[in-house]
């Protein structure tokens, strides 16, 4: 495991976003969308650093396969969405890596006329979209392997307690996989 992004370089950058949030909003009221699991912490550290007035609210995001005759499906379903027509609206997101399930969400946000719709992520994983989206306020860009801390987990749900921001390779979190199953793993 090595340490990316430190307790101390994810905290100046969350207040870089957050006083560069507030500046585009004013002092118009936001409503600040964290998407669960991973997003927790960084909605926290995020909103309180915001000087604008904001409302909470978490949603929780699944991507369901499903096989419709020969044909895989995927299916992107979440709860429940407060009333947000006519208010703006920032989708808060630990990390975007195809961009899909974000998409449909700002999407889905838009049809429910929302005033406007902006994104914030910690980490930006561009290189690997599959389709054309761009995150409105991006803490860092990475390219690398797994990462887990600052909300974000590994396949047993652990690690998410680290106030920083570690890689993990596949094998580190294939071995935590096998290790929860109760196999055995060399390396």
């Amino acid at each position: 495991m090595q340490v990316i992004f430190s307790e101390e370089q994810i905290g100046k950058r969350v207040r870089e976003m957050a006083s560069q949030i507030s500046s585009d909003y004013g002092s118009d009221e936001v409503h600040a969308i964290g998407i669960l699991d991973d997003s927790f912490m960084f909605l926290a550290d995020l909103v309180r650093g915001m000087t604008c007035p904001v409302v909470c609210h978490f949603i929780k995001m699944e991507k369901q396969d499903t096989v419709v005759g020969a044909q895989p499906v995927c299916n992107i379903v979440y709860g429940p969405v407060a009333d947000i027509a006519g208010k703006n609206v920032l989708l808060v997101d630990a990390v975007v890596d195809s961009g899909i399930t974000l998409d449909h969400l700002v999407q889905q946000l838009l049809l429910k006329n929302a005033k406007s719709v902006r994104t914030a992520a910690l980490v930006d994983r561009e290189e690997r979209r599959r389709l054309p989206f761009r995150v409105d306020y991006a803490g860092f860009t990475w390219q690398g392997s797994y990462l887990v801390g600052y909300g974000l987990d590994d396949e047993r749900g652990l690690y998410r307690n680290f106030p920083y921001v570690a890689a993990i390779s596949a094998s580190e979190n294939a071995a935590s996989t096998e290790a929860a199953k109760g196999g055995t793993v060399t390396q």
